[in-house]
């Protein structure tokens, strides 16, 4: 009968960890100056108060991913360096927060945009358009037990 219960137990499938997995967005108009990588007071806010109290709920963090976007205005090779730019500073400020899990940090420039708009429009309100894909995108990947 104690053969019989091993075989069960080991049959048996481990309960998966309860995951800590989130995708949160930081949109750039309140995260960065327009063409700027440096992250606003709006910022800092938006990830002391929604990126690290979920980072404290995970007991064991496999990893942060962060990505930044841009729009279509300007140079693609001037976009992907500004989106670079952005998600590390999202990356340095966590460090500076004390988040010492490993982050792959990313820019994806203008290559996914979530919102078109006229081109036709004058350029104040084309950028003011286009403001939804100037983002950071902060995934985390952990788990909570």
């Amino acid at each position: 009968m104690a053969n019989s219960l091993k075989k069960e137990q080991q049959s048996m499938p481990l309960a998966a960890k309860p995951s800590c997995n989130a995708t949160l967005a930081l949109a750039s108009d309140q995260t960065f100056a327009f063409n700027k990588a440096i992250l606003n007071k709006a910022a800092k806010q938006q990830i002391n108060q929604k990126v690290l109290p979920i980072l404290a709920e995970c007991k064991e963090i496999d990893g942060i991913t962060i990505t930044g976007h841009t729009d279509h205005l300007g140079a693609s090779r001037s976009n992907q360096i500004l989106s670079e730019k952005r998600a590390a500073s999202v990356a340095n400020y966590l460090k500076t927060k004390g988040v010492s899990a490993r982050m792959n940090v990313l820019g994806a420039g203008e290559t996914q945009s979530i919102k078109l708009c006229d081109e036709k429009l004058p350029h104040g309100k084309l950028i003011a358009c286009l403001a939804p894909n100037r983002r950071v995108l902060i995934e985390v990947h952990g788990k909570t037990q």
